[in-house]
């Protein structure tokens, strides 16, 4: 549940940090696609966090196997929406690529931490018995 918490303070952040870029800059620097990216992030977070939770309850051995699996499905996820975007939209393809990068940067570094944080009461649980 505290990782549900930090998602959605993550998020707010982000979101509000996208406000104020385009209140002050129009879309110049920011995508007008920039929310959907954000809600996108979001679930893929959500899901691929999901995954390596149920693995690694189910299996705490093969945990590495479920986090690079997650990390494989995010990254072909990824290129699948900058693929459909630059395949079918006709303007600001740069501009997309960009933001759409920054937040999967923003996103994959929270989830790092977050598993990171968690193999570490794994570790000290090992280290304790």
């Amino acid at each position: 549940m505290r990782f549900l918490y930090s998602l959605i303070a993550l998020s707010l952040f982000v979101a509000i940090g996208i406000g104020i870029f385009v209140h002050f800059t129009g879309y110049t620097l920011v995508h007008p696609f920039i929310w959907y990216i954000l809600g996108f992030f979001v679930l893929i977070t959500l899901f691929t966090f999901y995954l390596v939770q149920m693995g690694a309850k189910n299996d705490e051995e093969n945990f590495q196997l479920y986090y690079f699996g997650s990390s494989v499905f995010r990254v072909l996820m990824s290129i699948g929406v900058i693929f459909i975007y630059v395949f079918f939209a006709s303007g600001n393809k740069v501009q997309f690529a960009m933001n759409f990068f920054v937040i999967y940067f923003i996103y994959t570094g929270f989830e790092i931490y977050c598993i990171l944080s968690n193999l570490r009461r794994f570790s000290k649980n090992q280290v304790s018995e």
